[in-house]
Parts: C-alpha cells; structure tokens; sequence
C-alpha cells in the first residue's frame, strides 16, 4: 500500500469518525459503524487505529492540526504583527462557527470517551494562550479576546443562545477592532 492511499484510508476513517458522532451521537461511535461507514474492513480500520481510544485520538490530533494550521496561517499572513495571534484565533474560531463547527465531533468523542484524550488538545491551548498573550497587546485583553471567540464557539456548538448573522459579525468586527486591527 502506497503512502497516499495509508493516508486516504486513515483520513476516510475519521471523517466516518466525525461523521458518526455528528449524524448519530457518541453513543454510536463503534468501530464496527467506522468501519462500515468507511467502506473498510474492520481489519483494515485496526490497521490504522488499533482502539476506539486511538481512533478518537487520531480525531482530535486532526483537528487539532486543522485548527493549529488555520490560526498559524493567519497569524503569519497578518500585516501587523502587534496582536496578530489574536486576530487569527478570532478569525479561526468564527470561520469555524460559519462552517458548521465539524471539527467538535472530536471533542465530543474525547471528552465522553476519555478526557485524558484530549491533552493534546489541552496542549495546543496552552501555545494558543501564550502566543496570545505575548501578542504585543495587553495580555489581559488578549486573554479576553480568546476568552470570547471561546465562548462564541461553545455558544454555537450547545445551541445556547446563538447570535444572528448580524450581531455575530459586529462582535468579530469589536474583537478584531480590540486587537489592534481594522474594522473592514
């Protein structure tokens, strides 16, 4: 088997991961339902991931490594350096609210399954947070800033007193604005 097609089957695997957890609930996360909805053998997902504890840890290091990716990016790309992390944590955290919040199946999966999986997680938070607050802002206001964008998503992801589209976008209009960057 080539490296391309590990990678695909791998990659198959937790989409019908996240598809499972998404469509049907936690409760139904088995390996048997991955392996069905994969259109793999159940050998072949063990191959890839040798428990329900490895699968749902290769869920959350992918999103992780998504999300990771999307706020670096963004911090990177950004023209002002001063406040620039912040910005892009914002910038992901809404982006991720917009497009359905897909990557929470993870989440979900680790945090009913076994917490202790999402360390990885935990960890990425931690760089998160330290980048924020040596951001080149006041880092009790960039802490805030994080804070928001995080109780905008878990808003969203609970159903909990959602924001319209127009509140929603003034609020990441402010945050940005608070940053040190400018309202478009």
């Amino acid at each position: 088997m080539t490296a391309h097609n590990v990678n695909s089957k791998r990659e198959a695997i937790l989409n019908a991961a996240s598809t499972i957890v998404q469509r049907d609930g936690m409760g139904q996360l088995t390996l048997d339902a991955v392996a069905k909805e994969a259109g793999v053998s159940k050998g072949g997902l063990l191959y890839h991931f040798s428990s329900k504890d490895a699968l749902i840890t290769g869920m959350v290091d992918k999103s992780n490594e998504e999300y990771g990716q999307n706020v670096q990016l963004k911090a990177e790309a950004d023209p002002t350096v001063q406040g620039s992390w912040s910005r892009a944590y914002v910038g992901t955290a809404f982006e991720e609210v917009e497009q359905g919040l897909d990557r929470s199946s993870a989440l979900f999966a680790a945090a009913f399954a076994n917490p202790k999986l999402l360390d990885g997680m935990r960890e990425q938070f931690k760089n998160w947070q330290n980048n924020i607050i040596h951001d080149g802002i006041d880092p009790v206001q960039a802490t805030i800033i994080r804070l928001a964008a995080d109780g905008l998503w878990f808003t969203e992801l609970f159903g909990m007193a959602q924001l319209d589209e127009k509140l929603r976008d003034q609020v990441f209009e402010q945050l940005i604005s608070w940053s040190g960057g400018n309202k478009e």
